[in-house]
């Protein structure tokens, strides 16, 4: 069963041209709804972060302190210990460090040693600071590269990573 058009002009449109259904789809608009619908999803997705409203009470509390910087010990070449440039003799390190705990135990110590001390000096300090009650100390060594490192701050007394 076939079908046939009225054509007058030999197949051709009213209009003289020929008229194929065009195949191909045009990409520019999609991309320009896709780049707008981009964008407002990157506005509209931090907005949509915040959680429920809520009116907050009202407190006496202190606000929470911010993290003390740590207190270095120094163990110079010649093996005397030092905090803060203040040089010491390991007799008066104990009640130095007793002094600095009381007034806060939780505060992170630094060992330092200079590479010339022997490892045993480094590791006597250390112990001295445990015996003064303060639990998180660390050694600070120098990476290859040239900086100085230490380790994460919670380590226990008398060890280091």
């Amino acid at each position: 069963m076939a079908m046939v058009t009225s054509a007058s002009n030999g197949g051709d449109d009213e209009d003289g041209l020929d008229a194929a259904p065009m195949a191909d789809i045009n990409v520019t608009p999609m991309v320009d709804v896709m780049l707008v619908l981009l964008i407002i999803f990157m506005v509209a997705a931090p907005l949509m972060t915040t959680g429920v409203p809520v009116q907050l009470p009202k407190t006496s509390a202190p606000k929470v302190a911010q993290a003390k910087k740590p207190l270095e010990v120094t163990v110079d070449k010649d093996g005397n210990p030092s905090i803060a440039k203040e040089v010491l003799t390991m007799e008066s390190l104990v009640p130095r460090l007793r002094d600095m705990a009381a007034e806060n135990k939780d505060q992170v110590i630094l060992v330092r040693g200079d590479r010339d001390v022997p490892y045993g000096k480094v590791m006597e300090v250390m112990g001295l600071v445990g015996q003064a009650g303060f639990a998180k100390v660390s050694l600070v060594a120098q990476a290859p590269g040239g900086s100085a490192t230490a380790p994460s701050p919670a380590s226990p007394a008398g060890t280091a990573r």
